[in-house]
């Protein structure tokens, strides 16, 4: 089985960002945005997806946060999309449901090759730490369109928006670690009536 490892960069007069992901990895994340909440959320989701995940982002934070956590979602959904290959063999479809204190979310996604998402994460403070939480929905959504994969992220329950959006990275990473799972029933055939994704 070849290495299922992407290396991405992405240069603009916004943001400088180099990242890499692993899909097989053991769960280390080497992560420095200069969001120290972002951080938190992407080390999460590089520990709970098994995933190895570098990041490394300078970004025009004297603006605000948008540019580099939107930026960073790009980045991170193109090397989903070429990490994962051909999806020969993957399971393709996935859901997740992950509890945190008070809070329930659940994800679903699909590696279809068709970029959608659905939100609703009822966030209702502006900030926690220095990350504004209506870049939640924008992160995502980056994710989504350059994965080129449904993502399907709901609240269920929840009040304290720290546990909210971390179990939404959480739930997120569970979800895409089963869904790029090799099954061997598919005996290496993409997962789709059509032949392809």
């Amino acid at each position: 089985m070849a290495d299922r490892i992407a290396e991405v960069k992405r240069k603009t007069n916004e943001t400088d960002i180099s990242l890499s992901l692993n899909l097989d990895g053991s769960g280390k994340g080497d992560i420095d945005t200069g969001i120290g909440f972002f951080d938190h959320m992407l080390n999460s989701f590089a520990r709970h997806g098994f995933f190895d995940l570098t990041v490394k982002c300078k970004g025009d934070l004297y603006v605000d946060s948008h540019h580099t956590i939107e930026d960073v979602g790009i980045v991170l959904g193109k090397a989903i999309k070429e990490a994962v290959g051909d999806k020969a063999g993957i399971r393709r479809y996935a859901g997740f449901m992950m509890p945190m204190d008070e809070s329930l979310i659940a994800c679903a996604v699909d590696l279809s090759g068709r970029p959608y998402l659905v939100y609703d994460l009822k966030l209702d403070v502006p900030k926690v730490g220095d990350f504004d939480t209506e870049m939640v929905k924008e992160f995502f959504y980056a994710v989504s369109y350059a994965a080129e994969m449904n993502i399907n992220l709901s609240q269920i329950t929840g009040s304290n928006n720290h546990h909210i959006i971390e179990a939404s990275f959480k739930a997120f990473a569970n979800a895409l670690s089963e869904a790029v799972r090799f099954d061997p029933r598919l005996e290496g055939k993409v997962f789709s009536t059509k032949g392809s994704l």
